[in-house]
């Protein structure tokens, strides 16, 4: 679970880029001024957009390495009113392909998108609960989705869409996007490349940690005492994971390597879990495709396991501050921007990836 989603939760972008800070020389007065034009404009340009929200929202990988930034420029200091919203399209080589931006309103809930072999998928729900979806390719060809009207059994290569509130999932083979059957309709939940749903039932004490496929319940395991869970699970590369909570904070992690058949519970490994105290929302947990996990703190501090056993781990050096983090198949993704509704500028805002497993980090998403 990325509660960055994936997130997928979604960053709001609130000041100007960096460059146009050290290249403009335009007062915060101006900048302000820029702004509310922006997210007032009824058709607002890409550029106009980027430029006021500063920092992405939010980034997909297609498997072509091509990259979708998505960027949200909401009213600042009130729950409704205009807003702004705009996605980039950037070549594996850094250059914009396309981009394409719209008027929206701050009661809908931002865009979300995923990365597929083929492109991208958005998918969108209203504030009165409306849901759409449509795929890109990596041109930015619009391409349709079908929305199942009942859930579907999961198979090997279908993907997670939105992980909660209401869950959904993607099938590339045929761009159907269903819920996933048996599964409750507000979940955290999490695909494994077996296309097995693994979740938390929360509806008995003590939660069971829940394994279908095609439907069908393969696993139950009961929460060890005197844990209980938020829900957050995590499932790649052969390990599935989910917090352990204690008094409401969570206090470690259970792992297990064998398809469930076998459980153990992480509470130590070099990460210290009584300094996090965020709220489960700000929780960083996932699996990459090697099997090894990341867990972090969102506007904090993340941890990476030194292999698969998953036994230890150590603390990520990064450049700035990030306040969202993913990871994109072996890439992991870091996002700093400001953590409160302002019109200035954090420093070193912008994307960051590593694919060396954070070792060295490069700047992306740059204008051009």
């Amino acid at each position: 679970m990325f509660t960055v989603n994936a997130a997928v939760v979604s960053v709001m972008s609130l000041a100007l880029t960096a460059c146009a800070q050290s290249d403009s020389g335009v007062g915060s007065g101006d900048r302000e001024a820029a702004y509310k034009r922006v997210i007032k404009d009824p058709h607002p340009s890409p550029d106009a957009v980027i430029e006021a929200a500063g920092a992405p929202a939010g980034v997909a990988r297609a498997g072509d390495g091509s990259l979708l930034l998505s960027y949200n420029a909401r009213y600042i200091g009130d729950d409704e009113g205009p807003a702004a919203a705009a996605w980039r399209i950037v070549s594996p080589a850094g250059r914009t392909v396309t981009q394409q931006a719209w008027h929206a309103n701050v009661e809908d809930q931002p865009d979300q998108y995923i990365g597929v072999r083929d492109g991208f998928v958005r998918w969108h729900r209203s504030s009165r609960g409306a849901e759409s979806a449509y795929a890109l390719d990596v041109r930015g060809k619009r391409h349709k989705v079908t929305a199942s009207d009942r859930a579907l059994g999961t198979r090997p290569g279908d993907i997670v869409l939105h992980e909660g509130m209401p869950a959904r999932f993607y099938r590339p083979a045929n761009r159907t996007v269903a819920a996933p059957a048996g599964a409750p309709e507000y979940v955290d939940f999490a695909l494994d490349e077996r296309g097995s749903v693994w979740f938390v039932d929360q509806s008995r004490m003590p939660n069971r940690v829940v394994q279908q496929r095609d439907g069908r319940t393969l696993t139950s395991m009961p929460m060890p005492k005197p844990y209980t869970s938020g829900g957050a699970v995590t499932a790649a590369g052969g390990t599935t994971a989910l917090a352990l909570l204690r008094g409401g904070t969570v206090r470690g992690l259970m792992v297990t390597a064998d398809d469930g058949a076998h459980w153990r519970n992480l509470t130590g490994g070099g990460i210290p879990w009584q300094d996090l105290k965020r709220d489960l929302v700000f929780l960083v947990l996932r699996a990459l495709p090697d099997g090894r996990l990341l867990v972090g703190e969102r506007e904090g501090r993340y941890w990476l396991a030194d292999d698969r056993s998953n036994r230890a781990f150590h603390q990520l050096k990064t450049p700035v501050p990030f306040t969202s983090f993913t990871v994109q198949g072996k890439t992991l993704y870091g996002i700093a921007d400001a953590t409160t509704a302002t019109y200035g500028l954090v420093k070193g805002e912008g994307l960051y990836a590593s694919d060396d497993g954070g070792r060295t980090w490069r700047r992306q998403g740059k204008r051009g």
